[in-house]
């Protein structure tokens, strides 16, 4: 009985002893597993830095975490951050304006040996300090500090039982081009201004720096003109014919009365305007002329050569006839009045006036435009735009602005200080830097995200035309043509999306994400630096950060397409299934009754 006691205690000691020592080993396990060893893999930055070196170690956010800035302007930078750490993390930084610490802390240093928009990213256990010569560079800085956290910290809800922890690292990063743009098309259907907001956060998270806002079509016009009611009165607004195919809305219905569409009012615009230079973007209004402009010459007929009575069309409108009369002055007038309110509004270098798809039929016929090419010594109507496009540069200029315009302007003799959007390929921007112009290159085949990026039968509705996220990448706004001198002339490039057949903030983002990265790595990173199987990696933690952001992105890359070979003399049939990404774990079943 003695014995058996003594064998129970011995047991019982043994297996308290080898409790404690399982419990030791559990709780250093898990102490050491909330350390993460971080390696180059783990670092997924969009766009792709200049450089990047890993080192050992990390640094962890606490509550005693502060960030220490060095002006005023930084706080909105850092309040941005600040504020999405704590409804991920639950983690409330300060903000300090003197280093009382170099222990725990994101530190802002200007530094003005920098070029503009670079910044110097370094983080070691003890600190992060971002070096910048610009606002541009630190807000451009912090997006790489959320991009180093893990993908959680975009959550819109508390993240339980995370380490807020990046790598230490050393950055060195700037842009190859200075305009990395996205254009929205808000007049063929209107976004409003909360979406608009929203395009701004994600076009600052992917580095880029130009929101192009096309207020100006024939199907709508979106902006308060003060001196002109009529513009968002009647022009702003058509029969709501959603229903129907874009290009077969031209049937009347009862139903007409219904009215679609909207504006923003010159406080919108403002606020919109204000809230983007917080983000470092520049909005470029686009006020078309003298063709697309329907909207226009429905709430004012004396604007175009027929004056007459026209409505605000549903869907689309091929050749486009109702346009601006250049042989009035009151054109002029009218233009240089909204052009004036629209400058006030928008500071920006830049002033988008269009001048694309104008068709000339009524200037041809028309007893005013005679008259002006005879005063003005024009031979053919082409010249008559011409003319057209330098008289309101020349008005934009007055005004210390510049005037940008889609590749059309330059029938006709090129207006002298023009920029030169090319859309229909490089050629037009080939041709204006040769002549000494500066262009943005926007060219359909790689830019324009309205285009499908998947099969047909599989994609919501689209324009014609296929634009994969791979050939996105594959875009260099510096054709191989171009001489080097040539290649200063380019300023850099944009992501159009029309909006002909997109109608909601969902389709919205469907067909710009996650198109905007790659385009956002083909204008920010090196040349040298691009590799699509690298960013492929990379585009995997992008998709998780947009997961927790609720952006409705595109899956499309993913889907398997076949590539069918037959060998006659073989008797055999090949089959390669794949995707867009190189490295990829494609699945099939052969015979399969389900």
């Amino acid at each position: 009985m003695i014995y058996t006691n003594n064998i129970k205690k011995i047991i019982m000691r043994r297996t308290y002893f080898l409790s404690l020592i399982a419990s030791f080993f559990l709780l250093t396990s898990c102490s050491l597993s909330t350390k993460k060893e971080f390696i180059i893999n783990d670092i997924n930055i969009i766009p792709k830095p200049l450089e990047t070196i890993l080192n050992k170690g990390s640094f962890t956010f606490d509550k005693n975490t502060k960030i220490v800035l060095s002006s005023a302007s930084q706080k909105t930078i850092a309040s941005d951050f600040i504020q999405q750490l704590k409804i991920s993390s639950g983690i409330d930084i300060a903000i300090s304006e003197k280093e009382e610490s170099t222990q725990n802390v994101i530190i802002f240093k200007k530094d003005t040996a920098l070029t503009k928009e670079a910044y110097l990213f370094t983080s070691t256990s003890d600190k992060i300090t971002i070096k910048a010569k610009d606002d541009a560079g630190f807000l451009y800085g912090m997006q790489t500090l959320k991009q180093l956290l893990p993908t959680e910290f975009e959550a819109s809800s508390l993240q339980k039982d995370m380490e807020w922890s990046i790598p230490n690292v050393e950055i060195k990063d700037k842009p190859r081009f200075g305009w990395r743009g996205l254009m929205l098309d808000v007049s063929r259907h209107f976004f409003d201004k909360e979406y608009v907001l929203k395009t701004i956060d994600r076009l600052a998270a992917h580095k880029m720096n130009v929101l192009h806002l096309h207020l100006i079509d024939d199907q709508g016009w979106r902006i308060e003109i003060k001196k002109y009611p009529k513009l968002t009165d009647v022009g702003a607004w058509r029969a709501d014919k959603e229903d129907l195919h874009w290009n077969t809305r031209n049937i009347k219905r009862p139903s007409d009365s219904i009215k679609y569409g909207g504006f923003y009012t010159q406080t919108d615009i403002k606020e919109i305007v204000a809230y983007a230079k917080t983000k470092q973007i520049t909005v470029i209004p686009e006020i078309e002329l003298p063709a697309h402009v329907t909207s226009a010459v429905a709430a004012y007929p004396h604007l175009s050569c027929k004056n007459e009575h026209i409505e605000v069309p549903s869907g689309g409108v091929w050749p486009i006839t109702d346009i601006y009369c250049p042989g009035k002055e009151s054109t002029f007038d009218f233009l240089e009045d909204v052009l004036s309110e629209v400058m006030a509004l928008f500071p920006s270098k830049y002033i988008h006036i269009g001048g694309d798809e104008a068709t000339k039929t009524f200037w041809k016929t028309c007893t005013h435009c005679k008259k002006k090419m005879r005063k003005e010594g024009l031979k053919e109507v082409d010249e008559l735009q011409s003319y057209f496009v330098k008289r309101i540069e020349k008005f934009i200029n007055s005004k210390d602005r510049k005037l940008v315009g889609w590749d059309e302007i330059l029938e006709g003799g090129l207006a002298p200080d023009a920029t030169v959007m090319s859309w229909r390929g490089f050629k037009g921007g080939l041709e204006a830097a040769k002549e000494g112009h500066d262009v943005v290159m926007t060219p359909g085949d790689y830019c324009y995200v309205n285009l499908y990026q998947g099969p047909y039968d599989v994609e919501p509705i689209a324009q014609g035309g296929y634009l994969p996220l791979n050939k996105v990448y594959q875009f260099d706004p510096v054709h191989e043509s171009m001489t080097p001198k040539e290649a200063t002339h380019v300023l850099g490039g944009q992501a159009n999306l029309w909006s002909e057949f997109v109608s909601t903030n969902s389709h919205s983002e469907y067909m710009i994400f996650p198109r905007l990265a790659a385009m956002s790595e083909a204008l920010w990173s090196e040349k040298k630096h691009k590799n699509w199987e690298d960013f492929s990696t990379r585009l995997m933690q992008q998709f998780k950060r947009y997961k927790s952001q609720g952006i409705n992105y595109s899956e499309s890359s993913f889907l398997i397409s076949g590539d069918t070979k037959v060998d006659l003399e073989k008797k055999t049939i090949s089959l390669i299934l794949k995707n867009e990404f190189p490295i990829t774990d494609i699945r099939y079943v052969i015979n399969s009754e389900d």
